[in-house]
C-alpha cells in the first residue's frame, strides 16, 4: 500500500529504467530526457546569459561548460544541440516542449530569448570527442583537428575516417561529379561506393576507371595522389567550413558541440591551444557563424 501510494505523487513512472548518465551521441530514450529536463533557476540563469550572446554576435563564439565530474554538463550540451536546430523526436518538438518548460517556470525572457535562437537556421553537430577521436593519439600535434575534421567530414556526408578519401569526394562534389562517380564506381567495381571506399586499396583501379568517365581526365593512381598530397591545417579546416555555410541560407550558423573536452585536453597544454585556435579560426573565416 505504501508503494501504490508512493507512485501516485510523481507525475512520471519511476520504476522504469533509469539511465544515470546522459550520452552526448545517445538516441535511446531521446524523448524521455527532452521531456524531463529541469530548468533549475541556475540553468534559466546560465541559458539567458548564453542565448543573448547567442542571438546577438559580437566577437567570441566559444562557450565553455564547466563543473565536477558527474554534474551534468552533457545534459544541457545536449539539450542546446536538440534545441537549437528544432529537432523533433517521435512527435515531440523541442521547441514546444521549451516553450512549456518556460511557462512552468514563469520565464517569459528565456521563452523570448529561444524563440529568437531557434529561429536562426542552424545545424548541430553534436559529438563525444574520446569516442570520435579513434585511435587518433593525443600526442599528435594535429590530434584535436583531426576530430573535428573527422566528424565535420561525416555531417557533410563524406568518408570521416580516411580524411584524404573526404577531401577526394569533396572535390568531386563542389565539381558536381560526385553523384556520377558513385554510379560509374559501382559499375566498375560491382559494389557500391560506400563499401569500396572502405578497402580502397583493393579497388584502385575501379576509382581510376570511375573518374576518367566523369571528369574526362585521363589519370591513373587518382586516390594515391590524393594521400601523398592530403596535409592537416586548421586553417583548411576553417575554410571548409566556411565553403559549407556558403552553401546554406542567410545568416545560417553550424554548432559544435563538442562534450568531454575538457578531458580530452586536461595535461596536454598543445591540445588546449589547438582548441583555442580552432574557435579562433572559426571565428575570423566564418564571421561567427561557427
Amino acid at each position: 500500500m505504501a508503494n501504490l501510494l508512493l507512485n501516485t505523487i510523481f507525475l512520471k513512472p519511476v520504476d522504469r529504467d533509469i539511465e544515470g548518465v546522459i550520452k552526448a551521441d545517445g538516441e535511446s530514450g531521446l524523448k524521455t530526457e527532452v521531456e524531463e529536463y529541469v530548468l533549475t533557476g541556475e540553468v534559466e540563469r546560465r541559458l539567458e546569459s548564453f542565448l543573448s550572446a547567442y542571438n546577438n554576435y559580437a566577437s567570441a563564439n566559444g562557450v565553455w561548460i564547466s563543473g565536477f565530474f558527474g554534474s551534468g554538463k552533457s545534459h544541457p550540451l545536449k539539450m542546446l544541440a536538440l534545441l537549437l536546430e528544432r529537432r523533433t523526436i517521435d512527435g515531440c518538438d523541442i521547441l514546444e516542449e521549451f516553450r512549456r518548460k518556460c511557462a512552468q517556470a514563469g520565464n517569459e525572457i528565456l521563452a523570448g530569448l529561444i524563440e529568437k535562437a531557434v529561429g536562426i537556421p542552424s545545424e548541430s553537430i553534436l559529438f563525444n570527442i574520446d569516442q570520435k577521436a579513434d585511435v587518433i593519439s593525443k600526442q599528435q600535434l594535429d590530434a584535436l583537428v583531426a576530430v573535428f575534421v573527422k566528424v565535420f567530414d561525416e555531417h557533410c556526408g563524406y568518408y570521416g575516417k580516411q580524411p584524404w578519401i573526404a577531401d577526394f569526394e569533396r572535390k568531386l562534389d563542389q565539381d558536381g561529379h560526385f553523384q556520377t562517380f558513385q554510379e560509374e564506381f559501382e559499375k566498375a567495381a560491382g559494389r557500391s561506393w560506400e563499401n569500396g571506399r572502405q578497402r580502397i586499396n583493393q579497388v584502385t583501379d575501379a576509382i581510376d576507371t570511375a573518374y576518367q568517365k566523369v571528369t574526362g581526365a585521363r589519370k591513373s593512381g587518382v586516390v594515391d595522389a590524393y594521400r601523398n598530397d592530403y596535409r592537416l591545417s586548421i586553417e583548411d579546416f576553417a575554410e571548409q567550413v566556411q565553403q559549407y555555410i556558403a552553401t546554406k541560407p542567410k545568416g545560417f550558423r553550424l554548432n559544435f558541440f563538442v562534450d568531454e573536452v575538457g578531458q580530452y585536453v586536461a595535461g596536454t597544454p598543445k591540445l588546449m591551444t589547438n582548441l583555442q585556435t580552432i574557435a579562433e579560426s572559426l571565428a575570423t573565416r566564418c564571421n561567427g557563424q561557427a
